[in-house]
């Protein structure tokens, strides 16, 4: 019997015309065209599992699936295979030999997400499905304060989509290690980085950041919007288009 073994895949992705990474019934995902292009060179149905979804529109440089194989694989022979199949906008960055124990998303110890804001009074036609442009006046001091009141390990259930089948009904409680602003030519990008993050929590936690920084919430607001535990109250989630998936450690 040939042996069994798991393949690690590091997949880099331009979200724009997708429905997010998870198979869905009537549209087009990620994950689909992958297992479409495994199963096609395999010649056999394989599944992939990956380190989380992502929502339609978001992007990633370093999203991590796996799959497991009854045979030995030359890896760069399927990375290239893989990468002739899929669409230029999904290209696989390296497959690896994983042990049989590892596990895409139960393995994780953090990720890492940044969320890019384009601030110049003009739209950067370069920058428009990579980066949320904002007009208005922002107060980036501000934003910066309200920023490190999600530091810490916290109850995220007003920042969360997912009302009461979700992961945040289970276990909304998640631990954010470091949120930076960083400067960048014609605007800021926002670093995340945790133990994890419930369904729309980057996005959630930017709108309402943005929020703070036109003068709508205070940042000595921020601890109540927590202890209220209700997503209703927090500010509308920040379009998708300015969200990556930068890195998955483990």
């Amino acid at each position: 019997m040939p042996p069994m073994n798991k393949y690690k895949l590091t997949i880099a992705y331009d979200g724009t015309a997708y429905s997010g990474w998870q198979i869905q019934p009537n549209a087009v995902s990620i994950q689909e065209l992958l297992e479409k292009a495994l199963s096609t060179i395999l010649r056999t149905p394989t599944a992939v599992a990956s380190s989380g979804r992502t929502d339609a529109g978001v992007h990633a440089r370093g999203q991590v699936a796996h799959f497991i194989y009854e045979g030995t694989l030359d890896l760069f022979r399927l990375q290239l295979s893989l990468n002739g199949l899929l669409p230029p906008d999904i290209r696989i960055l390296s497959v690896e030999t994983a042990a049989l124990d590892f596990h895409a998303r139960y393995s994780a110890l953090s990720k890492e997400y940044h969320y890019h804001l384009h601030l110049d009074r003009t739209t950067d036609p370069f920058k428009r499905l990579y980066a949320y442009h904002d007009y208005s006046p922002l107060d980036l001091d501000k934003m910066k304060i309200a920023a490190s009141c999600f530091v810490g390990t916290h109850d995220f259930t007003t920042f969360a989509n997912e009302g009461s089948k979700g992961s945040a009904a289970k276990n909304p409680i998640r631990t954010i290690t470091r949120l930076e602003l960083c400067r960048e030519p014609g605007g800021v990008r926002l670093e995340f980085e945790g133990n994890g993050f419930l369904y729309k929590m980057v996005r959630n936690i930017t709108g309402t950041l943005l929020d703070v920084a036109r003068g709508k919430i205070e940042p000595a607001s921020i601890p109540q919007l927590f202890e209220a535990r209700d997503r209703t109250i927090a500010s509308p989630a920040a379009p998708a288009r300015g969200l990556f998936l930068m890195k998955v450690n483990y």
